[in-house]
């Protein structure tokens, strides 16, 4: 029987989708509503701006590639969210969109730039989004959403939300879905509609254990186990300082509670409570080394209030 890698892996994402073009051109097309298909495309190298750093420098997997029109794309699996990747990804397509006037004579000249982002957990949670896995951005008029600023589009996949639907006209869109939420190591049997498909089936061989190297394995886990303690760290801190934040925050709030009436004590205590559980997440990721931009992604927080908390 085979065994099975996650291709949400760095090495396997990227011998899957960097390595062979048809099938990311594939996942392209099937993800994207593009006026016009992808035919042929090139691979690019090189980094556009400098990875995250710290706590968030294992998260991200991407591929660089551009079509024979000349059209763009950046196709990243980010692991774990934070809403500073949104301002990462606008930054990554807006310079990938800039560094074409070294090449091209005019600005009206320029190729569009196309951001597809999956995303390994779920950023929108309310409760009209609850069902809503595709999220995706143009830049267009507000009063006439028909009216659009060509150049940058982003497209944001919550994978824990896909439930797939066996839709006839979506068939590779669902198809190279399920291959991304439903392959992975614990996986003993490979859906009969993957196999069915020759691309899927392709890239479902490209995750048989047995294709890689020893190195190659040892490189995967590596990469594996350096992720899992990045998102230790995290939650660690994360429940740390929301245990040592209430208790600190019910304090006060028992106090204020017998000055102006337990009723409002209890309420000002909850407050204080996530108030004093950010603070307390804060200097535990703080100790943990993570930088103070990361830092205030995760909390809330503002700059000016980390820095208070390093010169206390």
């Amino acid at each position: 029987m085979p065994h099975y890698l996650d291709p949400k892996n760095d090495l396997t994402f990227k011998r899957v989708f960097g390595e062979h073009k048809h099938l990311c051109m594939s996942l392209i097309n099937s993800m994207l509503p593009l006026p016009k298909p992808i035919v042929s495309l090139e691979y690019q190298t090189g980094e556009l701006i400098p990875q995250l750093t710290d706590v968030l420098r294992n998260t991200i997997v991407d591929v660089r590639c551009t079509d024979s029109d000349g059209r763009q794309f950046i196709v990243e699996m980010q692991l774990f969210w934070s809403e500073s990747f949104k301002s990462r990804v606008l930054l990554n397509a807006s310079k990938a969109y800039v560094m074409q006037l070294d090449k091209a004579e005019k600005i009206k000249l320029l190729h569009p730039v196309y951001a597809l982002n999956f995303v390994n957990e779920t950023f929108e949670k309310s409760p009209e989004m609850v069902d809503e896995y595709y999220h995706y951005y143009k830049i267009v008029n507000v009063k006439n959403t028909e009216k659009q600023i060509k150049g940058l589009e982003f497209l944001f996949v919550e994978l824990p939300k896909f439930r797939p639907q066996n839709r006839a006209e979506k068939k590779l869109h669902e198809l190279w879905l399920r291959f991304l939420t439903e392959v992975n190591e614990n996986t003993k049997e490979i859906p009969a509609e993957l196999l069915e498909d020759d691309l899927t089936r392709e890239a479902v061989g490209y995750m048989e254990r047995a294709a890689y190297t020893k190195e190659q394995l040892q490189t995967y886990d590596k990469w594996k186990i350096n992720m899992l303690t990045e998102r230790g760290m995290i939650d660690d801190a994360r429940e740390e300082g929301m245990e040592q934040g209430m208790i600190k925050g019910m304090e006060k709030g028992m106090i204020k509670g017998m000055e102006k009436g337990m009723i409002k004590g209890k309420i000002e205590g909850k407050i204080e409570g996530k108030i004093e559980g950010k603070i307390e997440i804060a200097v535990n990721l703080l100790k943990k080394g993570i930088s103070i931009d990361d830092v205030c992604d995760y909390t809330g927080l503002s700059q000016h209030q980390i820095r208070e908390l390093l010169q206390n």
